[in-house]
């Protein structure tokens, strides 16, 4: 028997309107530049015919780390047709954290920006990855060059649900990076779920035009709003880099705007943010992090609209929503809504039952959404579900009595600065290895723009006095920026329970108010 095409590529291609000489993408950075729904088909199958031509292994991994442009897009539709596994590093990340997951992943492909090409190659050549190209986001580099010659013809490779589509790479709390592994069926369920939940519009209703204004290294940009706006056929405004003055600018055009709270922090900030220039828009969704009531408020106040939160994870993709349908309920600030259709959610208590409304727990998911499990930890994988199958999550949360689902914090001890991920113990490791430092203690507090802002609390050695500005210079050489504590403060001890464990929960009341 054949198993049906399930491809997510082939499902994208096929929502492709039928006159392919429409813009699908335009350029928002500088000079305006069109690109058609023509020339994502054709493009990306250049693109997949020169990584078929490498003669690659069955689901090899292409790992990527590149700035943000169409090309990058292209890229990992062209990774998804060709039928291999796509790999998005955040552009943040220095060399020893590549080397990481260079290692781990084991690429036969690295595609990198042409700045870091030199340190780039020599980490993938020496763990074993054969083939090294580069790409800017100026639409050169040597991947655009070796792919021009092939043709502009490919059929997608034949994937079955199941089949693995991407890894991402999601940090725990011992501060080890774990490898998602999301498959074609994960990416096209919760896509084609989502296109029905946000009511994304066809061509006749209007058509949606959407501001793509995130990064795409990561579920929110790459995946949720292009997959979106690509299911539906819809226009996308296309900035590179998020600009508040220009993205207020061009709302009038668009329907839709996706973002992270620091983003929507920022439009208000804007003075051409008005409740004029939101005319047109239909949707503003937030995610990646809290979105603060005071934010909630103050944007329903000046634009008109009420902002849609939702809630998902790399694991899982999208598992909650408020209503973008005000029949299905109101959008409540704070909570993010319900769960979604086909996707199930739960929240455990500490003895093992399912909580009552109101009651806290550990919140438990399920679906066709969900990942199979973490590349190469099979002991990982198992404790993070339960017996009957259920992920979970490490967040905490409840349910009120409409079903609507509330974080209120989470297990793993999670940060989440400017919708980027923060895993304490890996700051924590650097930290402890300085001079200096006998240890540390890394916590999140709230901070009006990036939603959590990262500090360090730092215990000296005997005699020793390592100062706060020399400890994040070191530490902005060796980590992500947005990584990099914001303050860094010296004290005697740090506050322990009877049991020795540091009670975090001290340090973010004594510091809670650094930025409010």
């Amino acid at each position: 028997m054949t198993t049906p095409q399930q491809n997510l590529f082939a499902a994208l291609r096929a929502a492709f309107p039928t006159d392919l000489d429409r813009t699908a993408i335009e350029t928002a950075d500088g000079t305006p530049l069109h690109y058609s729904w023509r020339d994502l088909d054709r493009a990306t199958a250049r693109i997949a015919n020169l990584l078929a031509s490498l003669d690659l292994p069955e689901g090899a991994r292409i790992a990527v780390q590149t700035e943000k442009s169409v090309e990058a897009l292209m890229l990992y539709l062209a990774v998804l047709r060709a039928g291999f596994v796509y790999l998005p590093l955040n552009n943040a990340y220095q060399a020893g954290e590549v080397a990481y997951f260079i290692g781990n992943a084991e690429p036969s492909v690295l595609v990198c920006s042409g700045k870091n090409f030199g340190w780039a190659s020599r980490l993938a050549f020496t763990a074993g990855t054969t083939h090294v190209f580069t790409l800017n986001d100026d639409r050169t580099g040597t991947l655009l060059d070796r792919a021009a010659p092939h043709s502009e013809e490919h059929e997608p490779a034949v994937k079955h649900a199941d089949d693995l589509a991407a890894i991402l790479y999601t940090s725990g709390t011992t501060g080890r990076s774990k490898g998602a592994m999301l498959s074609h069926g994960n990416w096209l369920s919760n896509a084609l779920t989502l296109k029905d939940f946000w009511g994304w519009r066809g061509e006749a209703e209007g058509g949606d035009v959407l501001i793509h204004a995130l990064p795409i290294f990561h579920v929110h940009g790459l995946f949720v709003a292009s997959h979106g706006a690509l299911l539906n056929g819809s226009k996308m405004i296309w900035f590179n880099r998020f600009d508040p003055r220009a993205v207020a600018e061009r709302l009038p055009e668009a329907t839709v705007f996706m973002g992270v709270p620091t983003l929507y922090v920022r439009l208000l900030a804007e003075p051409g943010f008005t409740a004029q220039a939101c005319r047109n828009m239909r949707l503003f969704i937030s995610g990646s992090a809290p979105l603060l009531i005071d934010t909630f408020e103050a944007f329903r106040a000046r634009s008109g609209h009420t902002i849609l939160e939702r809630y998902g994870m790399s694991e899982t993709i999208m598992l909650c929503s408020n209503p973008c349908d005000a029949v299905l309920g109101e959008r409540r600030g704070g909570t993010v809504g319900l769960p979604l259709p086909g996707v199930g959610v739960r929240v455990i208590g500490d003895s093992g039952q399912p909580c009552v409304s109101g009651e806290i727990g550990g919140i438990e998911v399920t679906g066709p959404n969900v990942f199979a499990g973490y590349w190469r930890m099979p002991e990982k994988t198992r404790e993070e579900f339960a017996a009957d199958g259920w992920f979970k999550t490490g967040d905490v949360g409840r349910f009120d009595e409409q079903g609507y689902v509330t974080i209120v914090g989470r297990s793993k001890d999670l940060i989440i600065s400017g919708g980027y991920n923060v895993y304490p113990a890996e700051v924590e490791g650097y930290l402890n290895e300085m001079p200096g430092v006998a240890e540390s203690a890394v916590i999140g507090v709230p901070h009006p723009d990036f939603g959590e802002a990262v500090i360090a609390v730092v215990v000296a050695r005997p005699s020793a006095a390592p100062e706060p500005a020399a400890l994040v210079a070191a530490l902005k050489s060796s980590i992500a920026n947005f990584k990099v504590p914001k303050q860094v403060f010296v004290v005697d001890a740090l506050p322990r329970n009877t049991m020795g464990k540091v009670q975090k929960n001290l340090l973010r009341d004594a510091h809670g108010h650094l930025f409010r």
